[in-house]
């Protein structure tokens, strides 16, 4: 039996049987207030086929009480498998009618069900991608059988119900008790794809507004739960969406596909948006209850363009199989960045905060056991599913802005489109794209296409020149390698940038903008130029490699990255950095160093966030274990000194108290917290509100300075869900064996634990300077991979594969138990497992290896 996956073989023999699909889906969610575990599904699906064949229909429920085939009563007990219908003997022309009882969901996936702690209201809506349709419907669950669907969902009438198309007047009924119900008849949408369907149900709070442009008026909406609604920044959501609505539908040269917009922040959400069609849900995390900074207002941003994106390159234009999932997700991303670049004021430098944070992403992706083209093999769900990563997004994203370097802006944005025009409410592969793109800048792409989307593996460039006895440049040369196992040299299009110090700083006097390619590349344009103090490769990030910089160029990065006088150049150089120490190039003490030394200019917020972040891991994982002590405490007291110059009330004051607070180990540290909570000793301008406090409070469980008793104490201050979160996360971080065993419970072992209580409960549990206590945990860890993924469900059982892997215990008795769980199970767990397994001991590693650089200096 297959189980609950599909394989893209299956996907095109059924599609070659079926077409012409329409749906028609009934939904009652009166019971959903009440705590039932099901609700009722009932689903009329009509399609073309060849006469007398056979197929079948996708369904993940509880009960199937009803299956009619054209009129044919089918036995649910002979057809149903638990995850398929089979339909046998089928007509030209198909009704199929499923009436099922499907499940409430506390993972994300389906329909899930939240209750709100602060007002005890339900709370729902749906998550499709990649297969869960499924869960609510009856479906043909591959994007390729696009088909219009007609939703009709009953529910209190008191709520309010959300889908696809524009909402209708509901129409109001008596419940069997005298409840006071309604029912929604949404019309029928576009043809889309199962995937991108959606409901959202509940007692939500509501704003609306309107996009007027040169297509037409669109009606928007946003949602959120009432105990939220006092935080939506309703401003700024609405000109970040009008100022993507009026870019977009310029660029594509297409309409808004859809007949409205909304965007409904839901609680527990899994992932950060989904871009279902005119009816996008994000996760209510993006709603800041507390003050927060620049960064994260940038971030926010760039999701909701993301999403907005998704309308055209994934709604309006649907990959035909999961190959090509990086045209959606690739695309969105460039395009977010490129909108915020482009038509927003407030987040213009997005191209920057791209460098500092997501290409990193790509960056370590590419470099696991686990690496794949950015045109991946998506050979079934289960590829898919482990498949949203650095490489479909941030590579991806960064491929496609070489492309646009490579042909130009202009042509790049006429070829999207003819794109749009020619396969609107389609489905299409890459050469479909690539078709519009030769036209237009009259190249071939073939090889192009070949060394960058269908093969593996990162570039590092380096340059090469010797000088005369002025300091020119006698010749000058680009040197590119590649991985052994990976070892595929590709074209670049890329500016090389020349910095000298000056009064004024680090200032680039001169750039050269060359193409290169092959093992070595030599550039004349450069000869007869005096060598400067800083040589950066890929200046203005244009292309996606590694680099590394000579030894001068070294030095001064060393000694003067903080005068650096722009922000874009600055992200390469601490990324060339960060990729030296975690290559065991430079050591993990040096590169601490740097940061601290260095990031009190950081002027980019999300530089400063991404570079406290990354060097604490260092600390933790790539320094020697001998060093690891007199770098905390450097740390913490660099953080301190910041901390105390910063500008009071300013952002750059904020993030330096997180990561402060963060990085406490001291005695002192620790009283210093335990002062801020009680509202003593604070610095000018800093406020602990209500996450910061909480912020706190995980931090001095980590110390052992609060017990369970006080996280309960300040849950009675805070009796929202993210109170409930959050409190899960401290009682997690508590340095006794108590804790950690009640954590592992919860997080591994409860199969009703909901999905965001058992990502913050797993983000409490290891940390630094708790190395006794996890010990015992990485063969607890190894038993529970045998099954987890399948026992939690993908989401659930990727938050424990990834984020309880063992890798805050950097060790080489860890390394080897990996290794020997790897050898002895390799035939017997599923394959995602294998590769969230495998990754973790590649990052183990690559740790012990840093670890050895830094031991000798």
């Amino acid at each position: 039996m297959p189980g609950t996956n599909l394989t893209r073989n299956e996907a095109r023999t059924r599609a070659g049987l079926v077409s012409d699909v329409s749906y028609a889906i009934e939904l009652d969610l009166t019971t959903a207030a009440g705590g039932a575990a099901t609700f009722a599904s009932t689903t009329t699906l009509t399609f073309a086929a060849e006469a007398g064949a056979s197929t079948f229909a996708d369904l993940i429920a509880a009960t199937v009480r009803e299956v009619t085939l054209n009129g044919r009563s089918l036995d649910p007990d002979s057809v149903y498998d638990g995850a398929r219908l089979q339909l046998d003997d089928l007509a030209e022309r198909n009704e199929l009618v499923v009436v099922a009882d499907c499940i409430y969901s506390r993972t994300g996936e389906g329909l899930h069900r939240s209750v709100d702690p602060a007002d005890k209201e339900t709370y729902l809506y749906t998550q499709f991608e990649v297969p869960d349709a499924r869960r609510v419907f009856t479906t043909f669950e591959q994007p390729d059988l696009k088909a219009p669907f007609t939703f009709t969902v009953s529910a209190p009438a008191r709520w309010v119900v959300i889908s696809n198309a524009p909402t209708p007047e509901p129409k109001p009924y008596k419940g069997e008790n005298g409840e006071e119900l309604a029912t929604w008849q949404f019309a029928p949408t576009e043809p889309i794809s199962t995937y991108i369907t959606a409901v959202v149900a509940g007692p939500y709070h509501v704003v609306t507004d309107a996009y007027e442009g040169p297509n037409g008026t669109y009606p928007m909406s946003l949602l959120c739960r009432p105990s939220l609604a006092d935080s939506l920044d309703v401003d700024d959501l609405f000109e970040v969406t009008k100022q993507g609505f009026e870019l977009f539908e310029r660029a594509f040269g297409t309409p808004y596909p859809f007949h409205k917009y909304d965007q409904a922040f839901v609680p527990e959400y899994n992932m950060g948006a989904m871009e279902n069609a005119g009816c996008v849900t994000i996760r209510d995390e993006y709603i800041y209850r507390s003050r927060t900074t620049h960064a994260e207002l940038e971030s926010r941003a760039n999701t909701v363009l993301h999403e907005l994106a998704h309308m055209w390159f994934g709604d309006l234009v649907t990959m035909t199989w999961w190959d090509d999932l990086w045209l959606n997700e690739s695309f969105a991303e460039w395009a977010s960045h490129w909108a915020q670049a482009t038509a927003t004021t407030k987040y213009a430098g997005a191209w920057t905060t791209f460098c500092n944070a997501r290409k990193n992403w790509a960056y370590r992706q590419d470099q696991l056991p686990s690496t794949h083209p950015i045109a991946a093999d998506m050979v079934d769900f289960h590829a898919v599913e482990v498949n949203f990563d650095g490489i479909t997004y941030a590579k991806g994203a960064s491929t496609l802005r070489q492309l646009v370097a490579f042909v130009g802006e202009d042509t790049f944005i006429t070829a999207l489109k003819e794109y749009f025009a020619d396969h609107a409410f389609g489905n299409t592969e890459l050469a479909d794209l690539l078709k519009p793109l030769e036209k237009a800048s009259g190249r071939d792409l073939d090889d192009w296409t070949e060394r960058w989307l269908r093969t593996a593996g990162v570039n590092t460039l380096r340059a090469d020149f010797s000088v005369d006895a002025d300091g020119k440049f006698q010749n000058f040369a680009i040197e590119q390698t590649a991985a052994a196992d990976h070892p595929t040299l590709r074209p670049h299009r890329l500016a090389v940038g020349l910095y000298r110090l000056t009064d004024a700083g680090l200032v680039r006097t001169e750039r050269f903008e060359v193409d290169i390619d092959g093992p070595r590349t030599e550039l004349a344009e450069l000869v007869g130029a005096t060598q400067p103090d800083l040589v950066l490769l890929n200046d203005d990030d244009l292309t996606y490699a590694k680099i590394r910089l000579d030894e001068r160029s070294r030095l001064t990065l060393v000694d003067s990255i903080d005068k650096l006088d722009q922000s874009l150049a600055r992200a390469l150089a601490w990324g060339a950095a960060w990729d030296m120490t975690r290559d065991a190039e430079m050591p993990a003490s040096q590169y601490v160093g740097i940061v601290l030394k260095g990031v009190r200019a950081e002027t980019d917020l999300t530089g400063v966030r991404s570079l406290l972040a990354q060097a604490t891991s260092t600390i933790n994982s790539y320094a020697a274990p001998e060093h690891r002590a007199e770098l905390r405490a450097q740390y913490e007291a660099t953080l301190a000194d910041l901390l105390a110059s910063a500008e009071p009330g300013s952002d750059h004051q904020l993030a330096f108290a997180r990561a402060y607070i963060g990085g406490v180990f001291s005695e002192a540290g620790a009283d210093r917290l335990a002062a801020w909570v009680a509202g003593t000793d604070l610095p000018d301008g800093l406020v602990i509100d209500t996450d910061l406090r909480w912020t706190l409070i995980v931090a001095l469980a980590r110390l052992g300075r609060v017990d369970a008793d006080a996280i309960d104490e300040e849950l009675t201050h805070d009796t929202t869900m993210t109170g409930q979160e959050r409190a899960a996360q401290a009682r997690a971080a508590r340095p006794t064996a108590e804790a950690k065993a009640d954590a592992w419970q919860i997080a591994v072992e409860a199969g009703d634990t909901p999905n965001e209580t058992q990502f913050r409960t797993i983000l409490g549990f290891q940390q630094p300077g708790q190395e006794d206590l996890l010990r015992p945990y990485v063969g607890k860890y190894l038993t529970a991979a045998k099954d987890v993924y399948t026992r939690l469900g993908s989401s659930m059982g990727e938050n424990v594969l990834v984020y309880l892997s063992p890798r805050g215990l950097p060790e080489q008795s860890t390394l080897e138990a990996l290794t020997s769980w790897l050898d002895a199970e390799a035939e017997s767990v599923d394959a995602p497992t294998l590769r969230y397994v495998g990754e973790a001991r590649a990052d183990l590693e690559r740790a012990l290896e840093a670890q050895r650089r830094d031991a000798v200096g």
